[in-house]
């Protein structure tokens, strides 16, 4: 089977081919962020206008990548949600028009499951059931992953995400947008001790996350500490250790609480470096393993989205002739 995925949920335009033979055989993406930049954050409407001038060169692109017409294409999936409801819009319409002119089924994809499953994309694929720590710019949950289409939410974030909190400290200290890549790379000039912030809510017996008071603690420390040359890089080293810190101690009391040692990590903020050797180094002090989908299958692409849509479409799941898309959608709402 060979499936057509198209991502559109904010601020990436991104269509990939998987074929269930051969794997991946071709992707393409486009990044908005010098768009969006100027303004310090992701304009919804300027974010549709674009999807709806770059999803469909990107789909000729990928054609042309794999060397394959569209009488070749088996099944469409698309984002179905959650994300921004233009954007969704866009790339559901162009997914579900394709569909019913081509004459092959169309299957809607929950973004968050497309990030699960990105780990599936690697030779190294863990096997289920496991413990999954979603990290993003929009969602921080810790999940149990018995099988694919079956999840289990064991905490999630009562406030700012993690690439979300990422995101406003590093306007704080002016960095730009977006953020959490700039601020990852000052935090390795910084003295990590400096500071010591707190690690929210890990005296908690639950899985939930709050990292709001991170940013106003960081506040805080610049404020009085604004004439030091050095402020900024130290305040972003002992911001992003305290991040580190209270992901770990909360995905290792999930992984007690589940009985389990296998950790997946997903999502944006799963590329930081940090982030993985630390997890690296403590899984492996338990005798436990970490996986991580690539670098560039943590953020927004069509690969992971073209993968899930083949899962559910080999189960013969598909969507009816009217186009819908879900901005606010339960990821355990969703099953196969």
């Amino acid at each position: 089977m060979i499936v057509l995925g198209v991502e559109t949920s904010c601020d990436e335009s991104a269509v990939a081919i998987y074929d269930s033979q051969k794997g991946l055989i071709a992707q393409e993406l486009y990044s908005q962020i010098p768009l969006h930049s100027i303004y310090g954050g992701v304009v919804p409407e300027l974010a549709s206008r674009d999807h709806i001038r770059q999803t469909l060169p990107l789909i000729q692109a990928v054609l042309k990548k794999a060397q394959l017409t569209p009488e070749s294409i088996n099944g469409v999936a698309y984002t179905k949600g959650p994300g921004l409801v233009g954007a969704l819009l866009v790339g559901a319409t162009i997914a579900r028009s394709l569909g019913w002119a081509w004459q092959v089924p169309t299957v809607g994809i929950h973004h968050l499951e497309a990030h699960l499953m990105a780990v599936m994309l690697e030779e190294n694929k863990p096997p289920t059931p496991f413990v999954a720590l979603l990290v993003s710019g929009g969602h921080t949950q810790l999940l149990a992953v018995e099988a694919p289409g079956c999840y289990r939410l064991l905490g999630e974030t009562l406030d700012d995400a993690v690439g979300e909190a990422f995101d406003k400290t590093a306007k704080l200290l002016g960095l730009g947008y977006p953020g959490g890549p700039a601020l990852s790379k000052l935090a390795e000039q910084g003295n990590p001790h400096r500071f010591h912030f707190p690690r929210p809510m890990i005296s908690h017996p639950d899985l939930n996350f709050s990292f709001s008071g991170l940013k106003t603690f960081a506040a805080n420390c610049y404020q009085a500490n604004q004439d030091d040359p050095n402020i900024a890089a130290d305040i972003a080293s002992a911001f992003q250790l305290a991040v580190v810190d209270t992901l770990w101690i909360k995905c290792r009391r999930a992984l007690r609480q589940m009985d389990c040692r296998r950790l997946v990590v997903v999502g944006g903020v799963g590329a930081n470096r940090q982030l993985r050797e630390h997890l690296q180094k403590e899984m492996q002090s338990i005798q436990g393993e970490v996986f991580y989908p690539r670098p560039e299958f943590c953020t927004d692409n069509g690969a992971m989205v073209a993968y899930t849509g083949y899962l559910h479409l080999k189960n013969g799941e598909q969507d009816s002739l009217s186009i819908e898309v879900k901005p606010r959608w339960d990821l355990t709402e969703k099953e196969f």
